[in-house]
């Protein structure tokens, strides 16, 4: 695998890795060094690259970040009850345009996905989730996002893209394999009615602050059907980021965005979590890292119980008879999760096969037996047989 574009991680941080004690995360993983190279992926689970690419940010005035300080707030926390390898592959540094930037991380997010590394993305500017989308055109299937962000980020439609209008970007461009996306978190006074509109036009998913604060695990289902997370830091209330001019009052608190990144991180499917609009100091540098650390966490309590190809005898089948037809539900046995089956229509394309079967709820299956089949259930129903 060629990984030239990648940098090594900053001296300053080897050297203060060596002082940490020898159960602290950075002396237990791998590390690229000018010294050694690129660490052998074999067996790694997990990789780690920053990416201090600002051009398009919404606010030009900020300044690059200083990604080694987020290093050392990361490599000083200590292990887990963890058996998952990770590697820190270093940065990929802004190139000339940047394009040049999005080419080398959509590179490294297609040949991580095809050695099945779960990469953690730690940004610059939100639009390098278009990026990290593109690094799936040539895996051939559809994929799923998921944002927790208190914007849509749409745009308009002839605006540039940016870290406020990627998304139309993700959803115009070619190849198209984008089959959902989900917005975690939004606030309605950030986001214009239009924006609103179009959200239940896509059949996409959109979950406001105030109901995810009063029940966080309506997070789990989303975040098990998601390929993509993209986390925007200005989704987390300032008053835990520490001082920073871009004043957000309402968000996530810390204990709820660490939360979410544990439950992005128990999903079997996630293969790409982004955290990005970080800004530079000590409060937000610290949260950061836990947030990587329950990430990391929930990954290394993944079930691996999502049913990929075909339900087998480890799945309880629950069939609700309704007026049109009947829907069945299946229960895994191992983790006591649900999913419920959209269409058993053997001639959809092979790229939606996968989505036949949508993570959900046991509240689900107790609305759908008084006769309410889930929200998420008709919008995937509407997006396969339009």
């Amino acid at each position: 695998m060629d990984l030239e574009f990648l940098s090594p991680v900053e001296q300053v941080v080897l050297a203060h890795n060596e002082l940490l004690p020898v159960q602290s995360l950075g002396r237990n993983i791998r590390i690229h060094t000018e010294a050694s190279g690129v660490p052998d992926l074999d067996g790694v689970q997990v990789a780690i690259v920053a990416v201090n690419e600002i051009r398009n940010a919404s606010i030009k005035s900020r300044e690059g970040l200083k990604v080694s300080d987020f290093r050392r707030s990361v490599y000083k926390l200590f292990l887990g009850n963890w058996n998952a390898a990770i590697a820190d592959l270093g940065n990929i540094e802004p190139g000339e345009t940047v394009d040049d930037t999005y080419f080398a991380l959509a590179k490294l997010t297609e040949e991580l996905a095809k050695k099945r590394i779960n990469l953690i993305v730690l940004g610059g500017s939100q639009d390098l989730t278009y990026a990290t989308y593109r690094g799936f055109d040539k895996l051939e299937q559809m994929v799923n996002l998921v944002s927790v962000d208190s914007r849509f980020d749409f745009g308009s439609a002839d605006e540039l893209i940016s870290s406020q209008s990627y998304l139309s970007k993700i959803v115009v461009d070619q190849p198209n394999n984008l089959f959902n996306f989900s917005n975690v978190g939004y606030q309605t006074y950030y986001n214009a009615q239009e924006e609103i509109d179009l959200m239940g036009k896509l059949f996409f998913e959109a979950y406001r602050l105030g109901e995810i604060v009063h029940d966080i695990t309506l997070v789990e289902p989303v975040m098990r059907d998601a390929d993509v997370v993209s986390l925007d830091m200005t989704s987390v209330r300032s008053a835990d980021l520490g001082s920073d001019a871009r004043l957000h009052p309402n968000g996530f608190d810390g204990r709820e965005i660490c939360a979410i990144a544990r439950y992005a991180g128990i999903s079997d499917k996630v293969s790409v979590f982004g955290i990005y609009e970080c800004v530079n100091n000590s409060q937000f540098e610290q949260l950061v890292a836990q947030i990587i650390w329950y990430y990391i966490e929930g990954y290394n309590c993944r079930k691996n119980d999502y049913p990929f190809s075909a339900i087998n005898d480890n799945y309880e089948r629950y069939i609700v008879p309704l007026e049109d037809a009947d829907v069945n539900f299946y229960k895994s046995i191992s983790s006591g999760r649900w999913w419920v089956e959209v269409s058993e229509n053997e001639f959809l394309d092979n790229k939606f096969k996968r989505h036949t079967l949508i993570p959900c709820t046991h509240h689900d299956y107790l609305e759908a037996c008084n006769n309410k089949l889930p929200e998420r259930w008709w919008k995937a129903y509407k997006k396969m047989m339009v």
